[in-house]
């Protein structure tokens, strides 16, 4: 069972924002970063998801305040890197865009909608800002929007998403990047990409052993 993060972990980096009017309309909280600032991994999700407010501990970031604490999404990826042998005091959760981008924002359990570009480039600076406090030693995004926008943040773009998973990516300014698959979408591609699930953890493993990222 994965472990809920303590709130005193969370690291607010604004008392409010309201860069961006529609997630700000669509929002319960602001989901910000989460874990410990002398984190081995970063992981970057895309945005929090509408979450449950039922589903107590894990009503997830729009409702928590805090980065990947959803039932579904947070207890997976949490408990993945937990069995590869990451404790707490390694890792740092958090997401791109800070807010719930909600597909109809008059519904509170709305679907997801992609965020816009404005709204990733109006959240960028709270993600440099972890990044640039945390100093982690890899950056693991997760799925292909997450992917995009750490690269967007030093000018460059995304050919194909599935050929970047589990590969180092390397910047000028940013630690080494290895995405891995968003956890939503496990189930699906990890068969796609020819790895049994315990192959695909092995595979996690070993590429961040590559960039000396492993487990303290």
């Amino acid at each position: 069972m994965a472990t809920f993060p303590d709130s005193e972990n969370r690291t607010p980096l604004a008392s409010d924002c309201r860069r961006c009017p529609r997630l700000v309309e669509s929002r319960n909280c602001i989901s910000w970063g989460v874990g410990s600032l002398d984190a081995t991994l970063v992981v970057v999700g895309e945005a929090p998801g509408a979450g449950d407010p039922d589903a107590d501990p894990w009503r997830g970031g729009n409702h928590t305040g805090m980065a990947y604490t959803a039932r579904h999404s947070g207890r997976r990826i949490r408990e993945r890197f937990e069995a590869l042998g990451y404790d707490e005091e390694e890792l740092y959760f958090t997401n791109a865009v800070k807010c719930f981008p909600a597909e109809n924002p008059e519904a509170p359990d709305s679907s997801n909608r992609e965020p816009t570009a404005a709204e990733r480039a109006n959240c960028r600076p709270y993600l440099r800002s972890e990044l640039a406090d945390v100093q982690p030693a890899c950056v693991v995004p997760t799925g292909r929007h997450a992917t995009e926008s750490l690269l967007a943040a030093v000018d460059r773009s995304l050919d194909g998403f599935l050929e970047t998973v589990l590969t180092t990516i390397e910047t000028d300014t940013l630690p080494p990047l290895v995405p891995i698959l968003h956890p939503s979408y496990e189930d699906v591609w990890i068969p796609r990409l020819d790895y049994e699930p315990e192959e695909y953890e092995s595979a996690i493993s070993a590429a961040l052993e590559r960039v000396g990222a492993g487990p303290r």
